[in-house]
């Protein structure tokens, strides 16, 4: 076992200098080899999966799948100090040899020296991700009074001492680079009555992708608060933070809220990621029907159009889309938003601000004095709000907005809820796109979450699903309608009407997707459970 193992440390090594030159035949190999490596990744030239494949390819072990990692009981003789000072720990204990997890091969030698030394046994290594390598050791630290550690370590210089251990960094780090991966949206950090969970939102579904020992959540929160520019030792009221993160390659815009519980406080980050987004009509997954009919819709230079369904159902990025697709340089577009979430060459983009008075009402008020073409309201919530878009669109505006209705006739009924006069109604509004969101069936598996060669399937992270569709459903104002419109007809009549004249109905839209193979029932009736 001992000439094996040494034989395994110079063949590998020798292997791995041989992979590198050929892969960055610029490196400097002279420098620490472990720095180099931290660097690539840094820089984003390698991911840390890749930089993982490498260490497996030139020490010929097998990939450690993190999610069916089970560490063994320690035994007495191996110390949990030995594994921490060195990084390491054991993935399986037998007598006469060790399997070892490693973050990198750098201490291969010296590891079997100490190992045969002390335990008399070979040793096996096999790599993992250093943060996830320490989150495994941080489960075997003396937890001893958890509550007791959470009150003494609210003092700030100790709080902003430990969100800079390099530990915490790398973890912080390591919970963004699987959000990334994962394509997620949000990031979830809620502390428990006795661990921490880090959950993702990722195609509109949370995942859970971390669970940490509690009292690890005073340093994670503070990292996070000091990227958002938060008040670390403020855990009593809710803070709102905004920042730009660079992750390898990608640049992330993070909105950061917190709000305290009563087991802590819950954090969540909105992933916004900048360079990813595509906003472009003709991949939302509208049908050539609906996309045609839309497409001259937004063609009219005024008037008002609304995208409406609940929070999380698109409608931003659809309305973005419009905007881009109209953006020609030859109009003056003015959005105003809570908040402003991309930020967009050509527009002039107002953030509402309450606390000076910035409201939706208020801004729109003055931007109709700025001589646009075209305007976007991020929401009407009220009466003025509304007053002031359906005046705009009789004046010659095209008004793009957003309304939280379930279906397209229900934004008439809402409208006139709000106190608006049906024949202004009637006369502004010009259509209602109401959408959903689905998820699509993962190309890679087929939906079955597998891979081919066994274990989950990477690209959907075994969820079966990977990435959204639209389904859709567009009302146009037509003469009948107006004049449903105007003799306050139900929402129902609406609806009846429209589908009349030609409208498909959301669900018949998804239905369709469902037969085209693109999304399932069960995701259908998940997405439309309201209807």
């Amino acid at each position: 076992m001992e000439n094996a193992t040494e034989n395994i440390c110079s063949s590998g090594s020798a292997r791995l200098e041989e992979l590198f030159a050929a892969r960055f035949p610029d490196l400097d190999r002279s420098v620490r080899p472990r720095d180099v490596d931290r660097e690539l990744i840094r820089s984003g030239r390698l991911t840390e999966s890749e930089l993982l494949a490498m260490y497996n390819t030139a020490y010929q072990v097998p990939e450690v799948n993190e999610d069916e990692v089970e560490p063994p009981e320690l035994p007495e003789s191996a110390p949990l100090e030995f594994f921490n000072s060195n990084t390491c720990l054991p993935l399986e204990w037998e007598q006469d040899s060790v399997t070892l997890l490693l973050a990198d091969p750098y201490d291969l030698e010296g590891l079997t020296f100490l190992i045969r030394k002390t335990w008399e046994c070979g040793m096996a290594p096999r790599f993992v991700r250093r943060a996830f390598l320490e989150r495994l050791l941080s489960r075997f630290q003396e937890s001893g009074n958890d509550e007791e550690k959470l009150l003494d370590q609210e003092d700030e210089t100790t709080l902003r001492s430990m969100a800079g251990e390099a530990r915490i960094v790398r973890l912080v780090n390591d919970i963004f680079t699987q959000a990334i991966e994962l394509g997620a949206s949000d990031i979830h950090v809620e502390p428990g009555e006795s661990s921490l969970s880090v959950r993702c939102r990722v195609d509109g579904v949370l995942t859970e992708i971390m669970n940490c020992p509690l009292n690890q959540f005073p340093a994670i929160a503070s990292r996070i608060k000091l990227i958002g520019g938060l008040n670390i030792a403020e855990s009593r009221l809710p803070q709102d933070g905004r920042t730009n993160v660079r992750i390898g390659k990608t640049e992330l815009d993070m909105r950061i809220s917190t709000i305290p519980i009563l087991t802590g406080e819950s954090i969540v980050l909105r992933l916004l990621n900048q360079e990813a987004v595509s906003f472009d009509l003709h991949t939302l997954g509208m049908s050539d029907e609906i996309l045609r009919k839309f497409d001259r819709l937004i063609s009219i230079p005024h008037g008002m159009i609304l995208v409406v369904g609940p929070t999380g159902s698109g409608k931003t990025t659809t309305l973005y889309s419009v905007i881009n697709q109209l953006n020609d340089q030859k109009k003056k577009i003015i959005t105003i938003e809570d908040p402003v979430e991309y930020k967009t060459p050509g527009l002039c983009q107002v953030q509402v601000n309450h606390k000076i008075g910035v409201t939706f009402a208020a801004g729109l008020r003055s931007i109709v004095r700025q001589d646009p073409d075209i305007i976007l309201v991020g929401e009407i919530r009220d009466r003025e709000t509304a007053d002031i878009a359906i005046n705009a669109a009789l004046t010659g505006h095209l008004v793009l907005s957003t309304l939280h209705t379930n279906d397209a006739a229900g934004a008439v009924t809402r409208l006139l809820d709000m106190g608006m006069e049906n024949f202004l109604v009637s006369s502004a509004l010009f259509g209602v796109l109401s959408q959903r969101l689905v998820r699509k069936i993962c190309t890679s598996c087929g939906g079955t979450g597998k891979a081919q060669d066994g274990g989950k399937c990477r690209r959907c992270n075994g969820s079966g699903y990977k990435g959204r569709c639209g389904i859709y459903e567009l009302l146009i104002m037509d003469d009948d309608l107006r004049a449903a419109v105007n003799a306050n007809a139900s929402s129902a009549e609406l609806a009846r009407i429209a589908v009349s004249h030609g409208m498909i109905p959301l669900l018949e839209d998804g239905r369709s997707k469902v037969a085209s193979g693109i999304t399932t029932q069960e995701e259908l009736n998940r997405s439309t459970a309201n209807l």
